[in-house]
């Protein structure tokens, strides 16, 4: 896979990163990584999902693992509610720790925080990852875009209805975005 580039590179962030098939032949491998995987990661997985089945990719696999968790735990309340606002199901999502074999199964691996991303470089991921908001056109279209560029994608974990809400609205912009960075990889 190209390692990931400077994000501050225009030319850079147009160059694909890796065929829609990975190089063993697998469907593509996307990870997203959080803090407790019962927020972000999850609604983001949710998303991606969907943005998958409506482009038609079906060569797409997606999980989400947080960094300080523990297997079994469902989705936050507020994020069922806010994906399910847009339609997404978070219902059957149990929460996964990040470990050092779902970083080697990532072909693509977009993390919540600068934090994420120092925790996945550590099991070996740091050619396939980068933080979600630097990996999509430096937060382009996103609310507070220059902060979220530097910070990631802010955790609403005991928040307001509002909070996952627009959480759940930069998750949709970001996934989007992936989408649209990824969709010269999938053209014939």
């Amino acid at each position: 896979m190209t390692p990931m580039t400077d994000s501050n590179s225009n030319d850079a962030r147009e160059e694909p990163l890796a065929p829609l098939l990975n190089d063993s032949g697998q469907p593509f491998r996307l990870l997203f990584v959080c803090t407790g995987n019962t927020c972000r990661s999850p609604m983001a997985h949710g998303l991606a999902e969907r943005e998958a089945e409506e482009r038609g990719w079906i060569q797409l696999a997606v999980k989400s693992a947080g960094v300080a968790t523990w297997p079994g735990a469902p989705a936050s309340e507020g994020a069922r509610r806010a994906t399910a606002r847009h339609g997404i199901d978070l219902g059957d999502h149990r929460s996964r720790p990040l470990t050092p074999e779902l970083v080697e199964w990532a072909d693509l691996i977009l993390t919540m925080s600068p934090s994420h991303l120092v925790r996945v470089e550590a099991m070996g991921g740091a050619e396939k990852s980068e933080v979600i908001t630097r990996f999509v056109a430096d937060g382009e279209g996103l609310p507070g875009a220059e902060d979220a560029v530097v910070e990631g994608v802010h955790d609403p974990i005991g928040g307001s209805e509002g909070e996952y809400e627009t959480t759940c609205e930069q998750l949709r912009v970001l996934v989007h975005g992936i989408f649209r960075r990824l969709a010269p990889l999938v053209s014939p």
